[in-house]
């Protein structure tokens, strides 16, 4: 859990609310605020692309050769050493910058993969869905806690002794790094590395496996109709997360509350992740899964209304309320119906639909709001993606998933 902890502090400050700021007013400035925003946008799909290609692989590998804590290894440091040099930007480095943020994304989305592969290892059933909820939770906590601090020190730099904001900023970056390796060590220390899967030859037979993957996923198709579910929910999620601030800002929320919002939804999202992982057990995941779909449903319908800061938090409120629980109940869900020795190899496989398929919601949000002349019917396009999900959902036999999926690994 404590590996939530220590990764989600990237996504708060470096991500989110911080560095893109950062990167517009400081490491690009001088260039055209469009051109420094299309760079922005293009650097993030390079690093999601990257990490969708080499997921299947390096999954592969690391269940043959029982690899998943070294690999998550090397992309924790990566992750963590290119934050720390983002203290190094400074005034029109935006090409040091945007190299930096993509070698960050890499390290954080490509450790997800092998994170995420430790979870059938260690609980199975409503156990997992309380563990992967938990570790949603205290991600939410630690990642706003180092925002929090973060953006104390940026706001007030003299009371820290800081020349200003911009030195403020860089010294946010390099704590990110600290951070994310120092609370990753419990992980590395205490959580054994799984078992491998049978050996399948040399580098070559990695690959193989990676085709292997598409084919498999015929045979269990309770596992591919949850990934395409999964995937569909994620999207309107994920579109959600990345245009609700764009939004907010076009229909005159100031910065105090947008900023107010994310932090929010990081302390408010921590006691309704628990929440889910515990309504799992009464529920289901699949149920929990439902329950949230129904809050961001509601969530969108707000959205198309919003006309105050008061209905801004009050959106931020119901993401907070479904956003941690959804995606953790979705994690759990889906490594308990993949073999257990081939974890890592599904959940690259995962994190390569995953990335692919987050480029189609703010597509149809931006085709939706060009056609509508209106980004308020873009908010409303996003229900479409929680309709199909729950539909896809209704398919899907857990029961029968579990039982292919344990009798696959036997």
């Amino acid at each position: 859990m404590l590996y939530d902890w220590a990764n989600s502090a990237f996504v708060t400050t470096i991500v989110t609310a911080v560095y893109p700021v950062y990167f517009q007013e400081v490491a690009a400035a001088g260039l055209p605020r469009v051109r420094a925003t299309t760079l922005y946008a293009g650097a993030t799909t390079v690093a999601l692309v990257v990490v969708a290609v080499l997921g299947p692989i390096l999954g592969s590998i690391a269940d043959e050769r029982a690899a998943k804590k070294r690999l998550l290894a090397v992309f924790t440091g990566l992750g963590a050493l290119s934050s720390i040099a983002l203290a190094a930007v400074g005034k029109g480095d935006w090409r040091l910058g945007l190299l930096l943020f993509v070698t960050g994304n890499i390290g954080w989305a490509g450790s997800l993969v092998f994170y995420d592969a430790l979870l059938p290892h260690l609980a199975k059933g409503n156990d997992a869905d309380r563990l992967s909820s938990a570790g949603y939770a205290w991600g939410y906590l630690g990642g706003g806690l180092l925002l929090a601090l973060n953006l104390l020190i940026i706001q007030k730099p003299a009371l820290f002794g800081i020349a200003d904001a911009g030195q403020a900023s860089r010294i946010s970056f390099a704590a990110v790094g600290v951070w994310w390796m120092v609370f990753s060590l419990p992980l590395f220390r205490r959580v054994s590395e799984p078992p491998p899967r049978p050996h399948q030859g040399p580098a070559r037979g990695s690959f193989a496996r990676f085709a292997d993957t598409f084919r498999d996923l015929r045979r269990y198709r309770q596992a591919f109709v949850l990934l395409i579910a999964i995937l569909l929910v994620t999207d309107g999620v994920s579109t959600i997360i990345r245009m609700a601030t764009i939004y907010g800002a076009e229909v005159g929320v100031s910065r105090g509350a947008l900023i107010g919002a994310v932090l929010l939804v990081q302390f408010l999202g921590i006691p309704f992740a628990f929440l889910f992982g515990r309504l799992a057990g009464k529920l289901g995941a699949r149920g929990g899964i439902f329950l949230g779909i129904a809050v961001y449903s509601v969530a969108s319908l707000c959205g198309f209304f919003l006309q105050t800061e008061r209905g801004f938090y009050l959106l931020a409120v119901l993401v907070a309320i479904a956003q941690g629980g959804t995606q953790a109940l979705s994690r759990s869900l889906f490594a308990s119906v993949v073999p257990a020795d081939r974890s890592a190899e599904f959940f690259g496989f995962f994190a390569l639909a995953d990335k692919f398929a987050g480029i189609l919601g703010p597509a149809i949000f931006g085709i939706t709001a060009a056609l509508a002349g209106s980004t308020r019917w873009a908010v409303l396009s996003v229900l479409l993606f929680f309709v199909a999900g729950a539909y896809l959902l209704t398919r899907v036999d857990v029961e029968r998933g579990r039982r292919e999926a344990a009798a696959a690994t036997a």
